[in-house]
């Protein structure tokens, strides 16, 4: 059984005329074009330990699996802006797990995208943990009613946005959260 211990969060972007191969160039500004990415579902493991990127991308080894939660988006339009966002939300018992969202979107700023996806990582725990809350209202609101329940102690999102080339060249936009043994 694989329970990851620690997480780091990284994202790049990256430009080339074949989509492919903008993916490829995204990695590598990431940092985690070494390994061989295993998509996973959102969930955050208890008792995990969020570390910086640096400290990561050092454990890293060529060819190595690595099980990731993914946010990746692509344009070949002029001017068009994609983003790709992971949210967070933690809940305040570390024996519990918390949630990890991914959003891919075109046309908003870093802050909505992010902002997004953090939301939706904090309704799924929140709906976990049994807090009441209305959907309808905006995210500053919902996130003062979490955070005030005492169960969820913390959200947080990384988030990439980039404008498609200008000459048409495929972008692409990558956020990542990496899980670690």
């Amino acid at each position: 059984m694989f329970v990851p211990s620690r997480i780091y969060f990284t994202k790049g972007v990256g430009r080339h005329k074949d989509y492919q191969s903008s993916f490829e160039l995204a990695m590598r500004d990431a940092g985690v074009e070494i390994c061989n990415l295993v998509s996973v579902s959102s969930i955050f493991p208890p008792g995990c330990k969020r570390i910086s990127r640096e400290e990561g991308l050092k454990e890293m080894r060529n060819g190595q699996i690595t099980f990731t939660v993914m946010a990746r988006n692509s344009t070949n339009e002029p001017n068009r802006l994609v983003a790709a966002s992971i949210g967070a939300a933690i809940p305040a018992d570390t024996t519990q797990y918390g949630y990890l969202s991914e959003h891919h979107a075109f046309g908003v700023n870093e802050r909505s995208a992010g902002d997004y996806a953090e939301d939706l990582a904090a309704q799924m725990l929140a709906t976990t943990l049994g807090v009441e809350f209305d959907p309808n209202t905006d995210w500053n609101e919902r996130e003062q009613v979490f955070k005030m329940s005492g169960k969820i102690v913390r959200t947080f999102n990384i988030t990439q946005t980039a404008e498609g080339d200008r000459n048409g060249l495929w972008t692409t936009v990558l956020a990542v959260a990496v899980l670690l043994p």
